[in-house]
């Protein structure tokens, strides 16, 4: 029998105008969400809908609604991003309000489209969406900077709907190290220690992808709930401190926690000069005319035809996912490529290549009680038991 939820992504999709027929029977029935989606940074561009499908040839964009669609993607954490500034109280004064924008922006996007997407805050709604047919929006926040000095900051956001929270990004912030800064704290400061005990109080999900080696430690040894890496990769795979050790993999894995499997660090990061100034540009994308945006795409794919940021193979992420798999068990993985935020390989670009894993992996022998806990309930698991770890 076909169920409700096929019938109805089926539908959107012919209305849609997807490319291609949905992903084959296996991948279309299971729930399939990724933990950590940068799109929102497209969302406040002047001509550009999420609703409509772009052209990858074209459109730097690699994730919108028709091509979840055709990939099946049903959803995901949806960011908050913002860019590591100074530890002032001007900087921390900016941030926020970049940081309250984006949420906005969230918020007025998926109202738009409110017949085809809904905001989730817990699994049992993500599930409820899912089977009504629509896409699943979590939100989610890259780097708690915008908090500043106030870690009750956090609920302001959980009451927008963020679940799922970044402690650091690519440089020390006033909670924790990062994995690609000189050490400053050592791990945690002391108040990413009050951060800690705040997320858990409010029983949302630390995200320690970003953090250093002593940052992971310091959140394994304090948190009273399961910890997320939403983007991250093994540095068996690939040696890179912005990857974690297998140690630290079982380590996430013995406290309930789970690591989204991502398509960055998995080779070389070719970032020279010029490919440094657009990537900074596609960060502001929102704030460029029709025309500016597109001479910034036509740049960016034409680097990519000649050295593309990421030299990874598809059998190479494979193999890196399986290496995941085998470290942390299959109740311990889950998927988060780095969509739109420097993600994405030759094979696997956009959400629209996403059933290629799965085919891939049944192939291999996965049964599709193993590709569903990997898709989404693996995911969804960590989310609940923080949830139910709430104190407030």
């Amino acid at each position: 029998m076909i169920s409700t939820k096929t019938l109805a992504l089926a539908s959107l999709c012919v209305l849609a105008g997807c490319a291609t027929p949905p992903a084959d029977d296996t991948h279309r029935r299971l729930l399939t969400l990724d933990a950590h989606l940068d799109t929102p940074v497209h969302f406040g561009r002047e001509g550009w809908d999420f609703g409509g499908r772009h052209d990858p040839a074209q459109e730097v964009a690699q994730v919108d609604m028709v091509r979840m669609l055709e990939g099946s993607l049903d959803g995901g954490f949806f960011v908050i991003f913002t860019d590591q500034g100074p530890l002032t109280p001007e900087g921390y004064a900016a941030a926020r309000s970049h940081a309250l924008a984006r949420s906005s922006l969230i918020d007025t996007t998926l109202a738009r489209h409110a017949g085809r997407i809904g905001l989730a805050i817990t699994p049992e709604e993500a599930r409820r969406l899912d089977a009504a047919g629509k896409l699943v929006a979590f939100k989610s926040i890259e780097n708690s900077y915008p908090l500043g000095e106030d870690v009750k900051g956090l609920a302001e956001f959980q009451r927008q709907g963020v679940r799922l929270v970044g402690i650091v990004h690519s440089k020390n912030n006033q909670f924790a190290d990062s994995s690609t800064d000189k050490p400053a704290w050592n791990g945690l400061s002391p108040l990413g220690r009050d951060w800690v005990r705040e997320m858990n109080r409010l029983g949302m999900v630390i995200d320690a992808s970003h953090a250093s080696d002593a940052t992971v430690d310091q959140l394994l040894a304090l948190s009273t709930s399961p910890l997320l890496l939403s983007h991250s990769s093994s540095r068996t795979s690939f040696d890179h401190p912005r990857n974690i050790d297998d140690a630290r993999i079982r380590q996430i894995a013995a406290g309930g926690g789970a690591v989204c499997a991502s398509t960055i660090y998995l080779s070389e990061l070719k970032m020279g000069p010029r490919r440094a100034e657009l990537f900074d540009r596609l960060g502001e994308i929102g704030t460029l005319s029709p025309a500016q945006q597109t001479a910034l795409g036509k740049e960016w794919l034409a680097l990519d035809a000649v050295e593309p940021l990421w030299n990874t193979s598809f059998e190479q992420y494979i193999a890196s996912l399986k290496h995941l798999i085998a470290v942390a068990g299959i109740d311990h993985v889950c998927m988060g490529a780095d969509f739109d935020g420097g993600g994405g390989i030759e094979g696997l670009s956009q959400v629209a290549h996403l059933p290629r894993i799965t085919a891939r992996l049944k192939a291999d022998g996965m049964s599709e009680q193993d590709l569903a806990k990997l898709w989404s309930g693996n995911l969804l698991r960590v989310l609940g038991a923080a949830g139910r770890n709430a104190s407030n």
